[in-house]
């Protein structure tokens, strides 16, 4: 088992292995003293941090898998480290149970305000700590497994908080799309038209009515958000799933050609009238005229089987977009 202080300074090693790491942060060495023995029998790698300053670097440093945050603390206190930990997308995701000996609603109203997701009392009762730590870390290993998983599907999700619009949490892949498309806005905000749209969408979900994406373009490509109820705790928090997609002519062009029997130009037209394009326009865009687009349309019907444009764009839609032909 590996237990290290980090309170001094850049530079330390660690070598977690595969137990889960806590981080305690306390001023008082006789409470860190009892917390890591307790913990350390218990099988967890302990790291410890004596100010909030130590807390900030070595939660950054070693990525804790839960942190046991003394609220009171000379200097910077325990919920203002809190606050810096949930605003650093490195950290954000990491559970928060707080020490205190301030039990006034004010105190534990102030603990959660600042990310914490449960408190314990002190004097400190170990095996209560210990009971709380694997709740908790049950929780975030299975938000971290669905998030893994998510990804691994290609599914770019986030949670976001509707009264702020705030990301609780977001997979790797919708980090890497939002850092894209809103390169500025910060890593856990959400860019004004999509707070908006979600301000206007969820009490029309909750009302339930049919949902209704956003589309957000960006030159030749385009995003697309649509929103998810989470199960019902979590909704009545007024927490939502957005499953971001993003979309370019480019790739669909090219899912087109491969998913479809037809010519590159074809594949061309096909694309505008998905677009919702007339005859004209599409000629306008290609550089031709009107009634080689129509020709052109003719033989896409004839190989997709279909007399109409409408049935065109839909069998065309729903070939690119099952799995493994996006």
């Amino acid at each position: 088992m590996t237990s290290a202080v980090l309170d001094e300074g850049p530079g330390t090693g660690l070598d977690a292995g595969t137990a889960e790491r806590v981080l305690i942060v306390d001023d008082v060495p006789d409470n860190l003293a009892v917390l890591h023995d307790a913990l350390d029998e218990s099988g967890y790698t302990v790291l410890v941090a004596t100010h909030g300053e130590a807390a900030l670097q070595s939660a950054r440093q070693a990525r804790p898998d839960i942190v046991l945050l003394d609220a009171v603390m000379p200097g910077m206190d325990g919920f203002e480290v809190a606050r810096r930990l949930k605003a650093d997308p490195v950290t954000a995701a990491v559970p928060i149970i707080f020490m205190t000996g301030l039990t006034d609603t004010e105190h534990v109203v102030a603990a959660f305000a600042a990310g914490g997701v449960d408190y314990v009392t002190k004097p400190i009762r170990t095996r209560e700590v210990l009971a709380r730590l694997a709740t908790h870390l049950q929780s975030a290993r299975s938000q971290r497994q669905a998030r893994n998983a998510l990804d691994a599907f290609g599914h770019a999700t986030l949670v976001a908080r509707e009264r702020d619009g705030k990301r609780v949490w977001q997979t790797g892949l919708a980090r890497e799309l939002m850092a894209r498309y809103f390169p500025e806005v910060p890593e856990l905000a959400m860019p004004a038209e999509v707070q908006a749209w979600l301000a206007r969408e969820a009490p029309r979900r909750r009302a339930g009515a049919e949902g209704q994406a956003l589309t957000v373009a960006r030159a030749a490509q385009r995003i697309s958000f649509a929103l998810h109820p989470m199960n019902g705790e979590q909704f009545s928090e007024g927490e939502w799933l957005l499953v971001l997609r993003e979309e370019s002519e480019t790739a669909l062009l090219q899912a087109l050609s491969q998913a479809l029997p037809l010519t590159a130009r074809e594949a061309e037209v096909l694309y505008w009238v998905i677009q919702g394009k007339t005859n004209r326009d599409i000629g306008d865009i290609l550089g031709t005229s009107p009634r080689t687009v129509h020709k052109h349309l003719e033989h896409v019907f004839e190989k997709l089987g279909v007399e109409t444009r409408t049935a065109a764009a839909a069998l065309a839609l729903g070939k690119v977009r099952r799995p493994g032909g996006e």
